[in-house]
């Protein structure tokens, strides 16, 4: 190639920092960045430019936005998302994202900037200085490095890869200092980064949690986003036990909720409360351990039930929570294993899908009260197609999805885990509809919530990301509004909002907007939404005062 040479019989080029970090992107698959670019980066946007037919490039308003909209693409996928902002400024205003990241083990690339090597350490008041970037990135971060030279970059963005998709997947950063990233040098390209092997399940591990399960006549399941990957593995044990399984958040769709094992968390907690063995698959187990047994949220044993057996990828696991037989393993060999281990001899009692079908039916029946969200989240199952993406958020409507929106497939319903950040919804929706173009995206928000990112509108207009946004206005921090009236028993000083009209707003940004005051007028604006395809805002106008809170049913203290 010219102005190649071979050396070791590595092919080598002369390329700047920034085009080295965008090559190794490029073999590494990467097809979307998202970021805005800055002095410090210059040299990766400039990349960047020269390979836009091969990796799409999205420019938002925020720095926070495109933080949350790599996470987006990489909750909805599994694969990375790759996001680029100038240092100091820019990369703190993406450490709500890189936290929920962390939290809900996604993995996603922040590749950032630096000052100039020779103003480093100093302390000089140099644009964009911390003092101490790296430390600070290390703290929410499976690994943090700086890429010293050009030639560095393609063994230093693997390394990035292998570490943030290995084990427990999580979020990592690169940065560089802009005149390194600048300078040119003969670079040799890499193959792809490779992803460790997971362990190996040990026959000893198997067998304890065998030996629980011998004389189990109710066994549960519960998984998390660790098993996102692993339906088929998860539908085998639950079949061959004839045990419901079900999720908080992150494991949801991993055995669909119209399977007659599939089931919401009220139905799995009637079924909790006679069950002799639980079964945790890739998962913290936050929703028994710290809401079920004891309605504080501290880590308690619990009452019931009293063998607990964790299938998890990483052994800290096994001392966070520990269990009675533990298996360190990827959700698929473990539970594969396991189900081997205990299918010829374990006999599940006959009426165990009779039960399980009368708890669904019952939880089902009891969580109607919640108006009007339970209705409002009929109308968007009722449309949303069975691959369809639902992203939840910080809000009524997203707190009653928990446990009253059906889902279907695994990877379809997004959250942001036990962080519980408020705004992340509408724009780390707006990354899984970029990831996923051709299905149907659907976010829902609070009126609170999605003014923390309304700038975006300005985003899916331009790059005509089709996402369709529903505004739940209740003019107010809703839950913050009832706990502080509930708890002190006068008017909060700060809940309240006066807000914009959104419709009008939705338009100013040349996106589709509706407004609507009931499910039906929501299911019409739904479906127009969909056909148009373009980005649509639809605003729901909710009377706050005859709202019900949805949270008797996630504390489960009904």
């Amino acid at each position: 190639m010219a102005g190649s040479i071979l050396i070791d019989n590595l092919p080598k080029k002369l390329m700047s920092g920034g085009e080295a970090i965008v090559q190794t992107l490029l073999a590494n698959d990467v097809d979307t960045v998202f970021g805005i670019p800055g002095a410090q980066t210059y040299p990766i946007f400039d990349a960047l430019a020269k390979v836009q037919s091969r990796i799409r490039t999205i420019g938002t308003r925020h720095e926070q936005a495109a933080a949350y909209m790599a996470f987006g693409y990489a909750k909805s996928t599994g694969r990375p998302g790759i996001y680029s902002v100038v240092p100091g400024p820019g990369v703190l205003n993406t450490m709500a994202a890189l936290c929920t990241a962390w939290g809900a083990n996604v993995p996603i690339l922040c590749v950032t900037g630096q000052i100039p090597r020779d103003a480093m350490g100093k302390l000089r008041g140099h644009l964009h200085e911390l003092p101490d970037q790296l430390a600070t990135l290390q703290t929410l971060t499976k690994w943090s490095v700086r890429i010293e030279r050009a030639q560095d970059a393609p063994e230093i963005i693997n390394e990035a890869f292998r570490v943030m998709t290995s084990g427990r997947p999580g979020p990592v950063s690169v940065e560089m200092c802009w005149d390194d990233m600048a300078q040119n040098e003969m670079v040799g390209l890499l193959p792809p980064a490779e992803t460790d092997a997971p362990p190996k399940v040990k026959a000893a591990e198997i067998a304890a949690a065998a030996k629980l399960i011998k004389n189990a006549k109710r066994p549960i399941i519960l998984v998390g986003s660790g098993a996102l990957h692993a339906s088929d593995a998860v539908l085998e044990l639950a079949e061959t036990l004839q045990a419901p399984v079900s999720a908080l958040r992150g494991g949801r769709g991993v055995v669909s909720e119209d399977h007659e094992l599939g089931v919401s968390t009220v139905a799995a907690h009637d079924q909790w409360r006679e069950s002799d063995v639980l079964i945790g698959v890739g998962t913290r187990l936050e929703m028994p351990y710290m809401r079920w047994s004891n309605p504080m949220g501290a880590v308690v044993n619990p009452l019931a039930p009293p063998h607990l057996i964790r299938i998890d990828i990483d052994p800290l696991e096994m001392s966070r929570l520990v269990p009675h037989a533990g298996i360190v393993a990827d959700s698929v060999d473990g539970c594969r294993a396991l189900t081997k281990a205990i299918k010829k001899s374990y006999k599940p009692r006959p009426t165990a899908r009779a039960e399980i079908a009368q708890s669904k039916a019952w939880a089902n029946e009891k969580v109607q009260e919640i108006k009007p969200n339970v209705d409002y989240l009929k109308v968007i199952r009722e449309v949303l197609p069975r691959d369809g993406f639902f992203v939840e958020e910080i809000s009524q409507l997203g707190f009653t999805s928990t446990f009253a929106f059906p889902v279907y497939e695994p990877m379809t319903y997004v959250t942001c885990g036990f962080q519980g950040n408020l705004g992340f919804g509408f724009q780390a929706a707006l990354g899984v509809k970029v990831a996923n173009p051709d299905k149907v995206v659907i976010s829902i928000t609070g009126d609170g919530g999605f003014m923390f990112g309304v700038q975006e509108l300005a985003t899916a207009a331009q790059e005509q990301i089709g996402l369709i946004t529903i505004v739940m206005n209740n003019s107010a921090f809703g839950n913050v509004r009832r706990d502080l009236r509930r708890i002190y028993k006068r008017q909060p000083a700060v809940s309240d909002f006066k807000n914009p009209n959104f419709v009008a707003l939705a338009e100013a940004f040349h996106v589709d907007g509706y407004h609507v005051e009931n499910p039906a007028e929501l299911k019409t604006a739904l479906e127009t939404a969909i056909e148009k395809g373009g980005p649509a805002l639809i605003e729901v106008k909710v009377d706050r005062n005859t709202e019900k809170s949805p949270w008797k049913y996630i504390m489960m203290t009904y």
